[in-house]
């Protein structure tokens, strides 16, 4: 029993040296959805409590970011997240393709499928109420009519 703990810590301190990143962003203020759309503020706070860390520059990262296996967890949910949407990038996307990225929010709002379940299990404080969800989705509403 003590030969198998001392190779379970030894391989937990080895694993620490695999690499795993975020793709770093620079990102103009002015391109920000927040800023570029007007955001009101209550809905400005939702969206960066909830949904900035994974998809914008503006990335929380907790103090368990830096701990294999969880920080590739972390950098996986963030990059496949800006990858597929980024608010600070929103004044680069066309009108189709804001308006397509508008809609795809809504169904996955409506959907309870954002934020990802896996996601939530280390932020549970980023699940959105349902009095969030109708704020974010009567805003889209009025912006793809």
């Amino acid at each position: 029993m003590k030969r198998i703990t001392i190779i379970g810590l030894i391989l937990v301190i080895l694993i620490q040296f695999i690499p795993s990143r975020i793709d770093e962003l620079e990102s103009d203020p002015q391109s920000d959805f927040i800023n570029a759309e007007s955001i009101p503020e209550e809905m400005a706070h939702i969206l960066k409590n909830s949904c900035y860390d994974c998809h914008s520059a503006s990335t929380r990262l907790p103090w368990y970011s830096k701990i294999a296996p969880v920080k590739w967890l972390i950098n996986k949910h963030i990059n496949e997240g800006r990858e597929e949407l980024n608010f600070s990038l929103w004044t680069s996307y066309s009108e189709k393709k804001k308006r397509h990225k508008l809609d795809e929010c809504y169904e996955l709002i409506g959907e309870n499928e954002m934020p990802l379940t896996s996601y939530l299990w280390l932020h549970s404080d980023s699940k959105l109420e349902e009095s969030e969800k109708q704020i974010l989705n009567e805003w889209i509403l009025s912006r793809v009519q």
